[in-house]
């Protein structure tokens, strides 16, 4: 029987034995980790609607500018796309970005996300998965495990994994040879993100909110890849300006006066149409929904305006402050109607304003 780290050269059937077990997902106990951890080649929800190529993404011209760049040079090359980190609030489009990018390389992306990779077997299980030049999508990986972490350092920059199993005098260390691959960082929180991580992307990324001309240009083509007949300038316009310039926000609403206009209206959308299925949904005319107006209520009646810490206001609502953090405050705080100071969070004169109307 082979014993100790010297072991793997003199007993190969223990080391290929042992590395079988962190391919597939097993732990050191047999268990073998299934379920959604485990990430898929993604087709996400709504693709049809979603570019399939930089040529036919909207917006963000910088970015899609510089990936451009990138991409262009490294086919020149035969290599992989250097790994990208994008930043912002959500629903401004990293996942598309995720599937545009693996498009455009030929090869496959696969989604999967930081609280997900919550031990060591789960991210080498999900790396020797991965083909030469595929694409893996993590997304909120500010909340990746620091045990788990270390693992990707090496993975992103030597494509390999050192892996040990077992313990004491018949640990083995096992060396884990990746292709190479292109990672994709999403996060809505770049400052919880360590230095090392940060430093190991090379394209790293803030996605901004859409401008007005943005937005009705993505609708317009998804009216046309949804099949709707009939939307007038004026829908588009009043769809586009409740959408809080996110993509993901305007294709919702469009999908809610959709069904309002085919079931209460003619069919056709115009704005008198979406105003009326919005009220419904509790969306009014700056794209505020009751959530919104209620941490707007309560700072300003129960804090007096403010300032008023994070934890507090999430208490108060009865809610969870990385929520509010995340979804809430970003758009409130774009749109003026929320300021951060030392000592909490203060409501404006454009929020108080809001509130009176």
């Amino acid at each position: 029987m082979c014993r100790g780290l010297a072991s793997i050269t003199h007993c190969p059937d223990d080391a290929v034995m042992a590395r079988e077990r962190i391919v597939s997902g097993e732990s050191q106990g047999g268990e073998k980790h299934s379920g959604p951890e485990a990430p898929t080649p993604s087709t996400p929800p709504g693709a049809a609607v979603r570019p399939k190529t930089l040529e036919d993404y909207v917006g963000q011209a910088a970015l899609v500018e510089r990936l451009s760049i990138a991409m262009e040079a490294v086919k020149a090359r035969g290599e992989s796309m250097e790994h990208v980190l994008l930043h912002g609030p959500p629903g401004l489009g990293k996942t598309t970005l995720a599937h545009v990018i693996a498009n455009e390389m030929g090869s496959t992306a696969w989604v999967t996300s930081g609280p997900a990779l919550n031990k060591a077997t789960d991210l080498v299980g999900t790396l020797t998965k991965l083909g030469e030049g595929d694409v893996l999508f993590i997304d909120e990986i500010h909340r990746l495990p620091p045990a788990v972490e270390e693992y990707i350092y090496p993975a992103m920059e030597d494509f390999k994994v050192d892996f040990t199993v077992d313990s004491g005098m018949h640990a083995k260390v096992i060396t884990l040879t990746l292709k190479p691959f292109t990672l994709i960082g999403a996060t809505t929180r770049a400052g919880m993100l360590t230095q090392p991580l940060r430093a190991r992307f090379g394209i790293t990324h803030h996605l901004e909110y859409y401008p007005h001309d943005d937005l009705v240009e993505i609708l317009k083509r998804a009216v046309s890849r949804m099949g709707i007949p009939a939307v007038a300038e004026s829908g588009f316009d009043a769809i586009s300006e409740r959408s809080r310039g996110t993509p993901r926000v305007a294709l919702r609403l469009l999908r809610r006066v959709r069904d309002f206009a085919e079931v209460r209206g003619t069919g056709a959308i115009d704005a008198p149409a979406v105003t009326a299925a919005l009220k419904l949904e509790g969306v009014d005319d700056l794209g505020l929904d009751e959530i919104d107006r209620k941490y707007l209520r309560v700072l300003a009646d129960v804090y007096d305006g403010g300032p008023a810490g994070l934890e507090a206001i999430a208490a108060t609502m009865g809610g969870d402050a990385g929520t509010l953090e995340d979804i809430v405050e970003p758009y409130l705080l774009q749109i003026g109607f929320l300021s951060r100071t030392p000592r909490g969070r203060k409501l404006t004169a454009l929020g108080e304003a809001h509130l009176r109307d």
